[in-house]
């Protein structure tokens, strides 16, 4: 596997735990852009979009547009991803928190 892939299934955990940390699960893509950034992922927002875009077509996440950004919610299975209950190719692995 690549470097980049790692990056990517990374970043795409790091979004998912971001999701799960807010008490309604749900998170703006300019909040989750800035919360990447504190793991190490400088990221533009369409790289967000992106990633939340592909979330969504795993069933991990909802979407809807506002405006210019995306709201993404959790779903049950994004949060067992999360978690570390469901394994998804294409996201890292939890370790132990």
């Amino acid at each position: 596997m690549s470097f980049e892939a790692h990056v990517t299934e990374d970043r795409r955990l790091v979004m998912l735990r971001l999701l799960a940390e807010d008490t309604d699960y749900s998170v703006n893509s300019s909040l989750l852009q800035s919360g990447v950034g504190l793991f190490g992922h400088s990221v533009s927002r369409d790289l967000v979009h992106t990633d939340l875009t592909w979330l969504a077509e795993q069933g991990l996440v909802t979407t809807e547009q506002v405006g210019s950004v995306l709201v993404a919610t959790l779903t049950q299975r994004g949060l067992d991803v999360a978690e570390g209950r469901v394994r998804v190719p294409g996201i890292k692995r939890p370790g132990p928190r």
